[in-house]
């Protein structure tokens, strides 16, 4: 057995090579840092730096979870969202890259100075919680049916200092009080014999976040059944979908009465979400 010293440099060479996967660098990255607390520069900076045994040993430990699968964001309690920093656990999803363009996209609509927003089964409360942070003159709501995720989002909007009206709700069930601008959610969308929920970080994350139906269309056919009797007259519903469902999704937006339904592409060019507007506008169906 060798027993050359731990370094950065060794460490992180040996975790990379174990993780594999699409970022095994990356990932290895991210958990020297939390136990170092060093960034990545500091790291190229200083490869040859000894680790401590200690601190060597809960790196392992951290590396051993990461290659049975677990996700890093789960590992390190912690993952970003727009520009923000959010508290993460099993029982909500983690956030996505790809969702951050719902923010964009929402930044780009014709709202209201003041306007009123509802972000439909928030987890981390991401959505509702980046949009506030951009618009700190809306009235920002979210809701989740996970009393978990609903104590979640209010810890993390608490920690930022961001006000954003977290409760606990099955999408619109228990509200009270409908006139919303713009409502809008990253609902479940995975179909229950999709492959991908045995595949990568969705096994350690809860079904429910992630299941709905066979075709995964459930959650959002309600969504968009209902939320036109919760918009104001002119008022937006903006919803995350696979990339395969754009066209369901702009038929169900136009069954539901919506127009100027268009949907719209993620940083990786696949179509990630579906927008229509409620009350106002021609129909379109172009994607």
């Amino acid at each position: 057995m060798s027993n050359a010293p731990d370094t950065v440099a060794a460490l992180l060479a040996d975790a990379a090579a174990r993780i594999g996967g699409d970022s095994p660098r990356l990932d290895a990255e991210l958990l020297l840092e939390a136990v170092l607390d060093r960034n990545p520069t500091w790291f190229r900076t200083w490869p040859e730096h000894e680790v401590a045994p200690a601190d060597a040993a809960r790196f392992r430990t951290l590396v051993e979870r990461r290659v049975a699968g677990h996700p890093v964001a789960h590992l390190l309690g912690h993952r970003g969202f727009w520009t923000l920093t959010l508290e993460v656990s099993d029982r909500t999803l983690i956030p996505r890259p790809d969702t951050e363009c719902l923010v964009e996209a929402t930044l780009a609509l014709p709202l209201p100075e003041q306007a009123r927003v509802l972000d439909l089964g928030t987890g981390t409360g991401a959505i509702a919680l980046a949009l506030a942070s951009e618009k700190p003159d809306w009235s920002v709501s979210a809701t989740d049916a996970v009393e978990d995720a609903v104590a979640l989002a209010r810890r993390n909007a608490e920690r930022l200092g961001l006000s954003v009206q977290v409760h606990r709700s099955h999408w619109f069930r228990n509200l009270t009080a409908a006139g919303f601008d713009l409502i809008i959610s990253n609902p479940p969308y995975i179909a229950e014999s999709d492959h991908h929920l045995d595949e990568g970080d969705v096994r350690f994350e809860p079904a429910s976040a992630l299941v709905a139906g066979a075709d995964g269309l459930d959650d959002i056919r309600e969504i968009a059944a209902t939320a036109p009797d919760w918009l104001q007259p002119g008022g937006w519903l903006l919803v995350e979908h696979g990339y395969d469902q754009g066209a369901a999704v702009r038929d169900l937006f136009l069954a539901a009465g919506f127009s100027e339904v268009e949907t719209g592409r993620d940083y990786g060019d696949n179509d990630r979400y579906t927008l229509g507007r409620i009350g106002k506008g021609e129909c379109n169906a172009d994607g």
